[in-house]
């Protein structure tokens, strides 16, 4: 049996954990590995219509000595999450907010203005923030004691919440249909689309460590 066909049985969020760079061909073919992870990869790339040869090249043709695995210890993965993510969230989204509402107003007359981008960029600003408050707060600190009961809860909680941002994002590539410029436009609006594609590429990572790599470490003490 090949190595591909192995991958194929798998969970596409399994994969994701334990193959570098396997999240970028996820990617590039849109299969989603952080909320969708349970999947099992022949079945996700069954439903998204893709071709399964293509993926499986792709994931062979990895190189992991050109990838930076997530850190091993748990609380080095937890500083990981709070300064690769969190802390690049509550940077960028204010940014980004003020660039949407700005290329709303300059472009209203444009066919493929991304109108309602800056609504959906703040709503998911919110519930982002509450999350990340949720996890330094409460959730993360339990996780550091290694008090797995008093993680069990707000995992639950946070794997609800991961698949609103999931919806959130979905929404947001929808409005800016998938990022793609139109011709002429302006510098703010390169800007917005590099920045919200770089933002989703971001929450979708934040999602899959979290998802597939960190919370399983204390839902299987709970399952043992």
């Amino acid at each position: 049996m090949t190595t591909e066909n192995l991958l194929r049985d798998r969970a596409i969020g399994e994969i994701a954990a334990t193959l570098p760079g396997a999240t970028a061909v996820f990617r590039k073919f849109k299969l989603d590995f952080c909320c969708g992870g349970d999947a099992i990869l022949a079945e996700a790339v069954r439903k998204r219509g893709v071709d399964v040869a293509a993926v499986e090249e792709a994931l062979a043709a990895l190189d992991p000595s050109k990838s930076i695995p997530a850190p091993a210890a748990t609380d080095a993965l937890i500083d990981h999450i709070v300064s690769r993510y969190h802390e690049a969230h509550r940077r960028e989204l204010p940014e980004l907010i003020r660039l949407a509402r700005k290329v709303e107003v300059v472009h209203a007359g444009h066919p493929e203005a991304p109108r309602g981008l800056a609504d959906a960029l703040a709503a998911i600003q919110g519930e982002l923030e509450e999350h990340m408050q949720t996890e330094e707060t409460t959730l993360f600190p339990s996780m550091r004691q290694r008090d797995d009961a008093g993680s069990t809860r707000p995992i639950a909680q946070m794997r609800h919440d991961h698949d609103r941002h999931g919806e959130h994002l979905r929404h947001l590539e929808a409005i800016a249909r998938s990022f793609v410029l139109p011709d002429g436009a302006c510098r703010s609006w390169e800007a917005l689309y590099l920045g919200t594609a770089k933002l989703v590429d971001d929450v979708m990572e934040h999602i899959h460590l979290e998802n597939n790599v960190l919370f399983p470490r204390f839902e299987a003490h709970k399952a043992a």
